[in-house]
């Protein structure tokens, strides 16, 4: 059945963006099956070229999934920017983020858990750079909230310290990870709602970033 349906949704390759192509082939497979354990061969098939043809721009399986994982980066980038666009408020933005952030990884976590966990730093001796390159520009739409929240005054943090920048939103990602991977593993509670939970999360974040 699995085959049947991966034959059905193969697609001729026909524009000039080879590497884009099996990039999008490879995420479709990771975001039906949420796994990656299907082979190069079959993302040439979804992505309607010859099973040679990744090996013009991955050396190995490997190679593709870090730049998965880049393009799950620049997914949650994105989002996370739609979600701010329009929100002035740094504290409102932040709460926007956040949620941005959790709706990602709980929509995909197959992909989440390839951006963030150890499959891809095991035989490359580390995190990925290019990997770490994407993450990093999502991280930084965070930074951009924490940095407009000190300079304005909404936050109790130095508007002029980097430091102090960094080590705010490392712990506001901490908190916003580590509630997401309790979710994804289903550590929550029966009785309490995701909703609930976001609620809460936001509320502790906000209550040490704001003056008192």
């Amino acid at each position: 059945m699995a085959r049947t349906k991966r034959a059905s949704r193969t697609r001729p390759y026909h524009h000039g963006d080879l590497r884009g192509a099996l990039i999008e082939a490879a995420l479709d497979l990771v975001t039906e099956e949420q796994d990656w354990t299907f082979s190069l061969r079959e993302v040439a098939r979804r992505a309607g070229v010859s099973h040679n043809a990744p090996y013009n721009h991955f050396a190995d399986k490997q190679d593709l999934l870090i730049a998965v994982a880049a393009a799950g980066f620049e997914h949650l980038r994105d989002r996370m920017r739609a979600a701010v666009a329009r929100v002035a408020a740094p504290d409102k933005a932040l709460l926007a983020c956040g949620r941005a952030y959790i709706e990602h990884a709980l929509q995909n976590p197959a992909l989440y858990r390839l951006m963030f966990g150890p499959a891809l730093a095991k035989s490359k001796g580390g995190r990925p750079t290019e990997a770490r390159a994407a993450g990093n520009d999502a991280k930084a739409v965070l930074k951009e909230i924490v940095v407009r929240g000190a300079r304005t005054g909404a936050f109790a943090v130095s508007p002029d310290n980097p430091r102090d920048h960094a080590e705010v939103v490392f712990f506001t990602w901490s908190l916003v990870h580590g509630l997401t991977m309790l979710l994804l593993d289903n550590f929550a509670e029966a009785d309490l709602t995701i909703e609930d939970l976001v609620k809460d999360i936001e509320r502790s974040v906000l209550k040490g970033l704001l003056p008192r």
